[in-house]
């Protein structure tokens, strides 16, 4: 690197093990230091399974209408990933999440989605719903639902794994919005979480890089700018 600084050469060499390790899901973390690492994880999941709403949840809110031949492909797309669920979730006042949860879960429904869709909750909000939820039902059959529009999805998403929770929603490029909320932003980008956990060192079993290039695709079928923060970096580098 001819002259270049040591503390830029140091820059330099840490965003190319970004880019080598964070794209396929392996623990940077891990990579430089496995005792930091032990410490960083401490109260984490070990695997966390990623719920893709994008094809439904995220383009119903778009104002153009999308061909169903581009849906298949977008979804074929993210079918290649390695995600395991591709689907949609339903949300409900916020007064009666414990009161649903607690009925959804004694009628045998194995996996309920509490949902934050206008993106209004903080860290303190999440903890708090998750206190009052989990003792109706058990964190194992729990999963959240964020969007972003104040940019706390991640911080949300962070507090509820360190509560128990191992199943999170979002959408590729953070597609979608809600229509009871006018200005609210869509879901937590799908490229921007898988990004946080894989830098957690936590296991999804996702390809980011694949999950890109699927929210590339659908931006461009749907003519719109990624919402994902991870993608607007890595395409603009």
């Amino acid at each position: 690197m001819g002259n270049v600084p040591s503390a830029v050469k140091h820059c330099l060499s840490y965003q190319q093990l970004l880019r080598e390790h964070l794209w396929i899901g392996d623990s940077v973390a891990g990579a430089l230091d496995p005792a930091q690492e032990t410490s960083q994880l401490s109260g984490l999941p070990e695997f966390v399974k990623i719920v893709e709403v994008g094809p439904r949840d995220g383009l119903q809110n778009e104002k153009v209408i999308v061909p169903t031949d581009i849906k298949i492909e977008f979804i074929n797309r993210l079918s290649q990933t390695g995600l395991s669920v591709i689907e949609v979730t339903s949300f409900v006042s916020s007064r009666w999440v414990p009161q649903v949860s607690k009925r959804l879960y004694g009628m045998g429904c194995y996996e309920i989605s509490l949902g934050d869709t206008i993106g209004v909750g903080t860290p303190g909000s999440m903890k708090r719903m998750l206190e009052s939820v989990m003792k109706e039902v058990p964190p194992g059959a729990l999963a959240v639902h964020c969007h972003d529009t104040y940019g706390q999805a991640l911080a949300n998403i962070l507090t509820a794994l360190q509560m128990g929770i191992n199943v999170v929603d979002s959408a590729v490029s953070g597609l979608g919005g809600c229509p009871y909320a006018k200005g609210a932003s869509g879901n937590v980008a799908t490229e921007d979480l898988i990004y946080m956990l894989n830098g957690l060192g936590l296991n999804t079993g996702v390809n980011l890089y694949k999950v890109m290039e699927a929210g590339d695709f659908i931006c461009k079928a749907v003519n719109k700018t990624t919402n994902s923060k991870v993608a607007q970096a890595s395409f603009n580098a």
